[in-house]
């Protein structure tokens, strides 16, 4: 595919994925097709083993193109239409095989707090802020993916459009780090370089794991975990893996 919104810049495994829709990055029907493309084409990819997603200038993303949604109609199927494409894109993220590092450079409002709440794991800048303004546009939708957040604090922010900064995420436990504008690239390529020198069959059978549990009980997914290690176990990876950990060397993994 040919992308107008988004660039991609693979290096030492890593893919990072930066949106590039000015001013704002609002997110449109291209935006989604083209970002379902992408975590698509990277999932499938031997020589990624993490992905970084950003945004490019100021805002991570300021959610939906409300001047799109407004020509919408019932009439076209354009609803059904939307909301699936919509369903999709983020669930292209959180599907990915390869664990995707959030790096928030800005706000994150709406549809954009969704693309963020799809990472596995986030890092933001000072800058960076949290909001769900919906309310204030007569709409709904997105209460689901503020399930990181406490009960009273999601629907705070769901009934008033509050902004939550990026220090009061931090405190809560949304995202690991907070940091300086200039900071915040620099540490995301740290970490996906970390998570990069691991088994990228491991990688992708742990994050589906993860994904899976979530929807079980303790139990069930304990049961489930153990059934994935058990499965790993088989692998040439992990056989790697723990002869050199024996050893006292780093391990020499191949492609997925």
């Amino acid at each position: 595919m040919d992308l107008e919104q988004f660039r991609i810049d693979r290096k030492d495994g890593i893919a990072t994925v930066t949106f590039d829709r000015p001013p704002v990055n609002a997110q449109n029907f291209r935006t989604r097709t083209e970002l379902t493309w992408v975590f698509d084409t990277l999932s499938d990819d031997p020589e990624i083993r993490c992905v970084i997603l950003t945004g490019g200038g100021k805002v991570f993303s300021a959610g939906a193109d409300i001047k799109e949604r407004r020509s919408m109609t019932a009439q076209r199927g354009d609803y059904i239409r939307h909301n699936r494409v919509t369903r999709e894109s983020f669930y292209a993220i959180r599907d990915c095989a390869k664990p995707v590092i959030g790096a928030v450079n800005g706000p994150a409002i709406g549809a954009g707090y969704a693309l963020m709440a799809c990472c596995d794991i986030l890092l933001a800048s000072e800058t960076a802020y949290v909001q769900m303004p919906e309310i204030d546009v007569g709409l709904a939708g997105g209460a689901k993916f503020l399930e990181l957040f406490p009960r009273t604090k999601a629907r705070m922010m769901f009934f008033t459009g509050r902004r939550v900064p990026a220090q009061e995420l931090y405190r809560l436990g949304i995202v690991e780090e907070c940091l300086a504008p200039e900071a915040l690239m620099p540490a995301a390529l740290a970490m996906a370089a970390e998570i990069a020198e691991k088994s990228p069959v491991a990688l992708a059978r742990n994050k589906h794991a993860f994904n899976t549990v979530e929807e079980m009980s303790l139990r069930e997914g304990y049961r489930f975990e153990q059934g994935v290690s058990a499965e790993l176990s088989l692998t040439e990876d992990t056989r790697e893996a723990q002869r050199a950990f024996a050893e006292k060397r780093k391990p020499v993994f191949g492609k997925r």
